[in-house]
This record gives C-alpha cells, structure tokens and sequence, in this order.
C-alpha cells in the first residue's frame, strides 16, 4: 500500500490544523496509507510514495525543525526523485516558507510536486480546511493511481 507523509511544524497551531486537515482528505481516498508526523528520520522520507510538507513562514523562512529535516535528507543521499511532494502552510505577513520548501523538493531532489504551495493567513478558516482537504486528497489520488 503507497504511503502518504505529512510531515509538519507548527508554531502557534495554525500548521498544524491544516496538516490534521490535509491528513483527513488523503484518509478518503481509500488504498492508501496516510502518516503524519511532526518529525522524521532521513529514510522514512525515502519510505513514501509522497510526502506533503508543512511549515509555517518564521521571519521570512521555513521553521528550522523543517529546514533540519531537508538538510539531514540532503546530507544522507535520500532518493525522492519521481516521488509526489506538495507544500502548506500558514503565515502572519510574509509566507515565504512553502514556496521554499518547493523549490528544495524540485531543484535538489527532483520530486514531483502540486506547483502551487497552499498558504493561509494567521488561522485557516472553514474555507481553507476545505482546500487543505482536497490538497491531501489530490496527492493521495495521485499516488494511487500511479
């Protein structure tokens, strides 16, 4: 069964409301196995058919628990070509970290990625839940069918 990731930092909650929500559109597609965490190891990227990264914007960047998390995979070799990425993420005035995270996953590990980050300002509201869900549920479809 393809493995969905969704790995995550959150600062003040808005994260990771939008991760458990994420979480909940990739459980509707059925024949897929959804994980999500707060922090992994190098080879448990490697484990999954795709992996949704979410982070909120900290003075003009990712969270240093996520940029971690993409240094320590460099640093190992991790092989995510081909898998499916995709990118979240809330923010108070900037929201430049999902866009970054996107970047890294295409330019230093070739994934596969949704091209455009899904980003919230301050907390999601119902409208957003709504779009973090079909988010999970757009990758969790991809890799089923893949």
């Amino acid at each position: 069964m393809p493995k969905l990731l969704v790995v995550y930092d959150s600062q003040t909650g808005n994260t990771e409301k939008m991760a458990k929500a994420v979480a909940e559109g990739a459980e509707s597609v059925s024949g897929v196995e959804v994980i999500v965490k707060y922090y992994v190891q190098p080879k448990e990227l490697e484990e999954a058919s795709a992996i949704i990264f979410g982070s909120p914007t900290y003075h003009h960047d990712m969270t240093l628990p996520i940029k971690h998390i993409l240094e320590e995979a460099s640093k190992a070799n991790v092989k995510l070509q081909g898998k499916i990425g995709a990118v979240f993420g809330s923010y108070g005035w900037s929201g430049e970290a999902p866009k970054l995270i996107l970047e890294v996953l295409k330019n230093r590990f070739g994934m596969e990625t949704i091209d455009s980050e899904l980003t919230m300002l301050y907390t999601p509201d119902n409208d957003g839940l709504a779009k973090c869900r079909n988010l999970g549920k757009t990758v969790a479809e991809k890799i089923v069918n893949k």
